[in-house]
């Protein structure tokens, strides 16, 4: 029998989720939707639009003028998650196994050090590396003389070859300390009772760590791997602090985040288009979108099934 108190509306529940959905309504549900509507309008006229379906994504996808910069833009920003997933990620596993283990003194001061840079303004980060790697006031080239290694100096900031790898590297300099607290929470969450029965077996602490610990924290690994891409791939504050709108030489740099700042704003002789701009960013969204669901269903499950 259904008595009074379970017949009562749960308004409790929408006390507490009310304002948390409210803002999510209006600050992220509603832009996106309004982007997406955008992206299928086309300008007319001053402040005219018409409704202009898909033609938009088609104009972008192949005509030269528009489809040359977007797949250069979109390999860029791959090249740029790349680095990351190669470099960033795997430094971060290595700091965070050293500094679970036990005994290993300053290890609150390490983690303290590597996090640090994630704290700054990549702006502030972006402007002092630039100061750094300059050719003409920076300290690199002074540095590298002094170890003896001056001849593999050069201007990497200026050159198309190296101008993205830099960048990539600076980003993963400032953010390593991310995945680093993610593992490291994860690692020292290992049961000991699993750790000391592998320690009485006779066990290395390499065999540890990638018999036991490495599959335990597997689901981890996949978390930071979705946050790495999803952070990539809406990447923008440190080529445009660093290089500009432009993301030069050369458009070398030149990643989605940036490329819809041109079109969306307009950049020196090019006039903005608020539809086109809002086409490239519904192509950010469905990619970012492709590559979350591709995690979930085919990353995420696995590893689901691993843990049971």
């Amino acid at each position: 029998m259904v008595t009074d108190a379970q017949r009562r509306f749960p308004w409790h529940i929408i006390f507490f989720l009310g304002p948390a959905v409210l803002i999510y309504t209006v600050f992220s549900a509603w832009p996106l939707l309004d982007t997406l509507r955008l992206s299928l309008f086309t300008e007319t006229g001053p402040g005219t639009r018409a409704f202009y379906g898909v033609g938009n994504f088609i104009t972008l996808l192949t005509d030269p003028n528009w489809s040359v910069p977007f797949w250069n833009a979109l390999w860029n920003n791959t090249k740029f998650f790349l680095i990351h997933m190669l470099v960033q990620n795997p430094i971060g596993l290595l700091l965070a196994a050293l500094i679970s283990l036990r005994g290993l003194r300053g290890a609150k001061v390490y983690r303290t050090l590597i996090f640090l840079p994630t704290l700054l303004s990549v702006v502030i980060i972006g402007f002092i590396w630039q100061l750094i790697l300059s050719p003409l006031w920076g300290v690199s080239e002074g540095l590298l003389e002094a170890i003896g290694l001056g001849h593999l100096f050069d201007a990497w900031l200026g050159n198309e070859s190296s101008a993205l790898i830099t960048l990539a590297l600076i980003s993963v300099w400032q953010f390593v300390g991310i995945p680093l607290m993610l593992i490291y929470a994860s690692l020292i969450a290992v049961p000991d009772e699993l750790i000391e029965a592998a320690v009485v077996e006779g066990a290395s602490a390499w065999r540890i760590f990638w018999q036991i610990k490495l599959p335990l924290i597997l689901p981890t690994m996949g978390l930071v791997t979705i946050l790495t891409f999803v952070g990539n791939f809406n990447a923008f504050e440190l080529i445009y602090a660093v290089k500009g709108a432009l993301a030069g030489p050369n458009f070398s740099t030149d990643i989605l985040g940036t490329f819809f700042y041109r079109t969306f704003f307009g950049y020196q002789s090019q006039i903005g288009s608020a539809t086109m701009g809002a086409t490239v960013a519904s192509m950010m969204f469905f990619v970012i979108l492709c590559g979350v669901a591709a995690y979930f269903f085919v990353i995420q499950r696995r590893l689901q099934r691993y843990e049971m």
